[in-house]
């Protein structure tokens, strides 16, 4: 955020115009992104999930074999569709530098349907108006956090360290529990999470932000392609997370 007032107050007046025509333009691709995303990820658990609560309650399945999914839920394979997405994010941040934008995108768009794929169980568990609802609620929530992240004038960089030991304590938290299956952790990890989520959602906004502006002045436009990709995608996972949470916490269950 400093280095956008800065500029502001030194640059010429066409200049500042320019960095605010080019940042709309970077945060409106960012935000593009994740709802492309989203709307793949929607999808893909909406189509799992509808046929795996119908196997569930023992009726034929409509677009996707009974035995599919199955194997997919009640077999070994049910941890390869857990930690596909998770191994996917740390891959794709490891490999970003050598990719183009074009195989980013793609890569950003198969963790999107992977991400589907593994909460699509949530179908079969909650209510449909209550995971509408809930979405609902989590939109409101995360537009308002990220404008706050994106408008205020307060430094937001030391949160940062901060929430990043929250967030894998919420991770070793959740690894556990998959084993232990304790309520009360769940509802720990579920409430914690919300905070989690909810301030980086505000200091991921402000950190894209600012990103753009150190690459812009650093490197040109050649790597804002790729900034805004993985922008979209920590605002995604940011959103999902979110809406897990609230989902876990106030969903209503079949």
């Amino acid at each position: 955020m400093a280095e956008f007032e800065t500029i502001r107050r030194t640059g010429a007046g066409a200049t500042a115009a320019r960095i605010d025509e080019g940042l709309r333009a970077h945060m409106n691709k960012v935000y593009g992104l994740m709802a492309v995303a989203m709307v793949i990820t929607g999808l893909v658990a909406w189509i799992v999930g509808s046929d795996f609560a119908r196997v569930v309650s023992q009726q034929p399945t409509m677009i996707i074999p009974e035995g599919v999914i199955v194997a997919l839920f009640n077999s070994p394979l049910k941890w390869v569709v857990m930690f596909a997405p998770l191994a996917v994010v740390f891959a794709f941040g490891a490999g970003l530098n050598r990719m183009s934008e074009g195989a980013a995108q793609g890569v950003f768009w198969l963790f999107s349907a992977l991400m589907g794929l593994s909460i699509s169980w949530i179908f079969a568990v909650f209510t449909g108006m209550s995971i509408a609802q809930t979405f609902f609620v989590t939109a409101i929530a995360f537009a308002g956090l990220s404008l706050y992240g994106y408008t205020t004038k307060k430094d937001l960089s030391g949160m940062g360290t901060f929430l990043m030991m929250g967030l894998i304590g919420l991770i070793v938290a959740s690894l556990v529990n998959i084993f232990l299956a304790s309520s009360a952790l769940q509802f720990a990890v579920s409430v914690i999470g919300v905070l989690v989520f909810a301030g980086l959602t505000a200091y991921d906004t402000q950190n894209i932000k600012n990103t753009y502006l150190q690459m812009r002045a650093a490197e040109g436009d050649a790597y804002l392609g790729k900034a805004a990709i993985m922008g979209a995608l920590s605002l995604y996972l940011n959103f999902i997370n979110m809406f897990m949470m609230l989902l876990q916490l106030f969903g209503n269950r079949n």
